[in-house]
């Protein structure tokens, strides 16, 4: 029995050799690197990383991600649902290999994209007059990244949408139970792990992203992506690398407090499940 567990742990050294060079050492030079200041260790960079313009690019990308989260995965749900509901397989497939495109689909080309569409000079904005309408802005910003967000929400959803068995509805009609009550005791807790995981997961894609934003706004909607970006260039202050490492730390710290809210829900809600 001893030696089966032995062999269990020895299975496992060449994960755990991987992930801790692939995880712990960028993670100990991003930690080492953000409390280095001038040769010496100092929190300055970590406190500059909370104050000023950079404060703002941190709340700015935490606004974005929640509105893109939120949207994306009521959007995505209802399409999802939407989908596995059709008397059309066809509809279903094609929707389905869209979603596996789409949402693999950013960066420059998906800005480039929305300029060429919906920009101050784009084919929709000029044939429609939609002088009302900014591309470049935060909200602007949001629609562009639920282009790529309801899509990988469909993909997330669905299995879950098909666990629903047909007999617990028909169960659950049986009983005299109302489609609102089936929903409320069955669906929705069903439902309740997957749609989780994915406002966790949308949330983390609209946080990282770079590349569209920066084809897109520029420094016209503060991010923190962008600032990391200026910091490390020196495009806007000099030696001001290691606060770059302070505010992805910042990201980490961000970004483990979603999990932290999200695994407690997630567990409570899986144990429907059980």
């Amino acid at each position: 029995m001893r030696g089966s567990s032995n062999r269990s742990w020895t299975a496992t050294v060449p994960l755990l050799a991987v992930a801790t060079l692939v995880f712990g050492l960028p993670l100990a030079v991003l930690l080492g690197g953000s409390l280095i200041r001038d040769g010496s260790f100092s929190g300055q960079n970590v406190a500059e990383s909370l104050q000023g313009a950079y404060r703002t690019a941190l709340i700015g990308s935490v606004k974005l991600s929640a509105v893109v989260a939120i949207v994306g995965a009521v959007l995505g749900t209802f399409l999802a649902y939407a989908v596995v509901t059709s008397r059309y397989q066809a509809l279903r497939e094609a929707v389905l290999t869209a979603s596996g495109v789409l949402a693999n689909f950013g960066g420059v080309p998906l800005a480039f994209a929305w300029i060429a569409t919906l920009g101050n000079a784009g084919v929709i904005t000029t044939r429609l007059d939609l002088t009302w309408w900014n591309l470049y802005s935060f909200w602007g910003l949001a629609l562009v990244y639920l282009y790529f967000s309801i899509p990988l929400m469909v993909l997330v959803v669905v299995p879950a949408l098909d666990g629903l068995k047909p007999q617990w509805r028909e169960a659950a009609q049986n009983t005299g139970a109302s489609t609102w009550q089936f929903w409320r005791w069955v669906g929705i807790p069903v439902l309740t792990p997957a749609i989780l995981g994915g406002v966790v997961l949308l949330f983390g894609g609209a946080f990282a992203a770079y590349a569209t934003a920066y084809a897109m706004v520029g420094a016209t909607v503060p991010l923190v992506t962008l600032q990391i970006a200026d910091a490390l260039t020196g495009n806007v202050l000099v030696g001001h690398e290691n606060v770059a490492l302070a505010l992805s730390l910042d990201m980490i710290v961000i970004a483990g407090i979603v999990m932290a809210v999200y695994l407690p829900l997630q567990r409570r809600s899986a144990r429907w499940l059980q």
